[in-house]
C-alpha cells in the first residue's frame, strides 16, 4: 500500500494498482477469463490492468472490478486515488520529445526500473546503461543505429542520462549490481579519450555511492551461463506484492520476462556469475588496468 498516494509517481501507482486489483481477483477466486466476460473486455485489457503497462487508468474500469470483486469502500478509494494519480500526473520517459525513442518494451522497463528497490544487470558488450556517460552512449548509437536522425540519438543520450538520476533517488536509491565481462573493458567505443573517461566514470561511481557494485567476468573464467546475451533481475518492494522479473532486449526489440521459471534461471545465472567474478576491489583493479589499454 501506498501511504501517501499525491506524493507518488504514475509508475508506482500504474503497479501498485494492478497488485492489488489482482489480489482482489484471486481473493474473490476469479479467473481472469470470468472477469472479462463479465465486462465484455478483451483479455488484454485485464492483463495490462494487472500488470501496470496502461499509461493511465481509467476510474470507471477500476470501480467496475471493484464491483464484481467486493471491495469494501476504503480499498475503493484507495485504487480510485491511484487512478487518478496515473490521469493527473505523467513519468518523464512518457514526455512527448521522448515518445520517438521510446518502444513499448522499453516504456515497460522504465516503468519497472523506476519503482524497483533492486536491479541486477548483466552486460557482455557495452558499459551497463547506468553507468555510461553520455559520449558513450552517443558513440554507440552513432554506430548501431547509423539509419537515425541526429535528434532522435539526442533524444536516446537525453533518455539513458536521465535515467541515472535513479541512483541517487532520495532515501532510497536503487541498489544496483552490474557484472560486465571483461571485453567490455577492452571493446573501443568511440575515441581512446571515450574509453577512458567512460571506464574512469565506471570507477567513480562505485567507489563513491555504496548502493552501485560492479564486477567483472574475466576470460580465464572459460564459459559461463551469461555467454547467450545480456539481461536485468529487477526486484521490487515488498509493498507492491511483486515478484522478480527479467527484462531482455536486443537491436530491434525488448522486453520484459514475468514467469516463475524464467525468472528463476536467470536469477541463478546471476548468482553463478557473481561467483565467477572476482570481488569489488579486484574488480576495480581490473578496469583501472583495462583503461592503460585505452
Amino acid at each position: 500500500m501506498i501511504t501517501d498516494v499525491e506524493a507518488a509517481t504514475p509508475a508506482l501507482c500504474r503497479l501498485q494498482l494492478g497488485s492489488e486489483l489482482r489480489q482482489l481477483r484471486l481473493a474473490a477466486d476469479l479467473k481472469g477469463a470470468q472477469v472479462v466476460k463479465k465486462l465484455i473486455w478483451s483479455p488484454s485489457k485485464l492483463t495490462r490492468l494487472e500488470t501496470g503497462e496502461n499509461s493511465s487508468v481509467e476510474t470507471p474500469d477500476v470501480m467496475a472490478l471493484c464491483e464484481i470483486y467486493g471491495a469494501d469502500t476504503e480499498t475503493r478509494a484507495r485504487l480510485q486515488g491511484y487512478a487518478a494519480v496515473t490521469k493527473t500526473k505523467r513519468d518523464w520517459w512518457l514526455m512527448p520529445e521522448y515518445r520517438p525513442v521510446i518502444g513499448p518494451g522499453i516504456k515497460a522497463f522504465l516503468d519497472l526500473e523506476a519503482t524497483a528497490t533492486s536491479l541486477q544487470n548483466y552486460e557482455s558488450q557495452f558499459v551497463p546503461g547506468l553507468l555510461q556517460t553520455e559520449a558513450y552512449v552517443r558513440a554507440i548509437h552513432q554506430r548501431a543505429h547509423r539509419e537515425r536522425p541526429a535528434e532522435d540519438i539526442d533524444r536516446v543520450v537525453s533518455v539513458r542520462t536521465t535515467r541515472q538520476a535513479i541512483l541517487s533517488r532520495g532515501d532510497s536509491p536503487l541498489k544496483f549490481t552490474a557484472i560486465i565481462d571483461e571485453a567490455v573493458l577492452l571493446r573501443k567505443v568511440g575515441s581512446p579519450t571515450v574509453m577512458r573517461d567512460q571506464l574512469n566514470h565506471v570507477i567513480n561511481v562505485v567507489e563513491s555511492r555504496h548502493n552501485v557494485n560492479v564486477q567483472v567476468v574475466p576470460f580465464r573464467v572459460g564459459a559461463h551461463s551469461g555467454m547467450n546475451g545480456s539481461f536485468f533481475v529487477i526486484q521490487f518492494p515488498e509493498k507492491l506484492a511483486l515478484k522478480p522479473m527479467v527484462y531482455l532486449e536486443n537491436l530491434t526489440d525488448a522486453w520484459v520476462k514475468r514467469g516463475d521459471s524464467a525468472v528463476e534461471r536467470y536469477g541463478d545465472s546471476i548468482s553463478e556469475l557473481r561467483a565467477l567474478a572476482p570481488g569489488p576491489q579486484e574488480s576495480l583493479n581490473m578496469i583501472k588496468e583495462a583503461i592503460k589499454e585505452h
